[in-house]
């Protein structure tokens, strides 16, 4: 057995030495969802739910991607652990599910304005590479935080070590779209996958408005409290713009010096996933590389859960699609377009295009045909198809060198609109 070989079948094991500690002193440690009293992050079996009040738990670990010309890269990632209970075994059952387990993206997070809402996160150590140590977080990109430790950056937060979890609480003033991720040796942390998509729905939600006034197009979601039904759609997805270098994860899983100063965008995604991948409605296949998936069947939960396909059927779900696009490469800036549709940009950074943000404001949105996002950045795009004839039209990026799946074309940062 080689060495690679050696550490991968020990690792599992210095885990589970780390996490064997009394069952009662971990549940108490995760209570931290008001009105939770079983650690699920729910409100199950009588337990009372605060109004206005979400709760989420997630993981920090390792985990595999499959790109889709069938390279498994190493990755780090979150896991959404809401809804697990901790069991009565040794080691937690949370602990357990979020192992070897991490998903591309990270676990989509949809808020409304004015909920309070707690996020735990807790570390379960990367299991792949048990020389490391490293702490995790989680960093609301661009949301105005009220107290400073809630806000992932170490050097004036908290970092939550292996075998610790943490609490964040937030909030919810404003809505748009947003962004999270780890920001612990954030370049590293980031590239390697700790990416997620957020997005806050606005207190205007399930209010009737028209726009244009008399032209009968009404509608009760809204991407901005714009006060008149501006940014009114039918139908919203989240699509997240992505890159890996798979010679830095490949390095990373050999224990080798890791190149910062080479990166390059070799695999382009949304949603995690290149195309033909983008389109498949399903989950992807467990990595055949993960210990985990191999040992338990392929059961454990897949590293690429979300699709990245965009389907609208006019009869019953309306005519206006909402794109919330985010930008979460460390080294590429993308531009995408629609073709033979008519975007139109309402908001950007999470806030509404009008002048001042506010209702009445000057209206600073845009028709395009091309949207560029640099790294961290989001961008709420509506599409308006009354007229346009129903079939498939194709979402990429117009940077054609990353329409490839690694050496092969005809693949990377493309999906399909299909419109009925």
């Amino acid at each position: 057995m080689n060495t690679l070989n050696l550490r991968k079948w020990l690792a599992p094991l210095s885990v589970a030495a780390v996490f064997a500690v009394p069952q009662q002193a971990e549940a108490a440690a995760f209570v931290q969802c008001p009105g939770d009293t079983d650690g699920d992050a729910m409100w199950t079996g009588g337990e009372v739910q605060p109004p206005n009040t979400r709760c989420m738990h997630i993981s920090g670990g390792d985990g595999y991607a499959v790109m889709p010309d069938g390279k498994q890269l190493y990755t780090f990632g979150f896991t959404d652990l809401t809804g697990i209970k901790p069991g009565t075994g040794t080691i937690d059952a949370r602990i357990d599910a979020g192992i070897l387990a991490a998903t591309q993206p990270a676990p989509t997070i949809e808020l409304k304005e004015g909920e309070r809402f707690y996020l735990t996160l807790t570390n379960v150590g990367m299991v792949q590479r048990p020389d490391l140590f490293d702490p995790h977080s989680v960093h609301f990109h661009g949301f105005p935080n009220a107290a400073a430790i809630f806000d992932g950056v170490p050097d004036a937060s908290v970092a939550i070590n292996m075998g610790s979890s943490f609490t964040y609480f937030y909030n919810i003033v404003e809505p748009g779209t947003f962004i999270y991720h780890c920001h612990v040796e954030a370049t590293e942390h980031m590239e390697m996958g700790m990416l997620g998509q957020l997005y806050v729905r606005p207190a205007q939600d399930g209010t009737s408005l028209e726009y244009p006034v008399g032209s009968g197009n009404t509608h009760t979601q809204f991407v901005y409290n714009d006060g008149d039904g501006a940014t009114g759609y039918d139908k919203a997805y989240a699509l997240q713009l992505g890159s890996f270098d798979h010679v830095f994860h490949e390095e990373h899983a050999a224990v080798q010096p890791l190149p910062f100063a080479t990166l390059t965008s070799t695999y382009t995604f949304f949603n995690g996933r290149g195309y033909p991948d983008t389109v498949n409605p399903a989950a992807l296949p467990s990595a055949a590389d993960n210990p985990r998936s191999v040992s338990n069947g392929g059961t454990i939960a897949t590293g690429q859960p979300t699709s990245a396909l965009v389907t609208l059927d006019r009869a019953t779900e309306g005519a206006t699609l909402l794109l919330r696009l985010s930008n979460l490469s460390v080294a590429d800036l993308f531009s995408v377009t629609a073709l033979g549709l008519s975007m139109r940009v309402v908001g950007q950074g999470a806030r509404i295009l009008r002048g001042g943000g506010e209702v009445g404001g000057k209206d600073l949105s845009y028709g395009t045909s091309v949207v560029t996002l640099g790294g961290g950045e989001t961008h709420d795009v509506l599409i308006d198809t009354s007229g346009v004839p129903a079939g498939t039209y194709f979402l990429y990026t117009t940077n054609l060198n990353y329409l490839s799946n690694g050496a092969e074309d005809y693949g990377g940062m493309m999906t399909e609109i299909v419109i009925n």
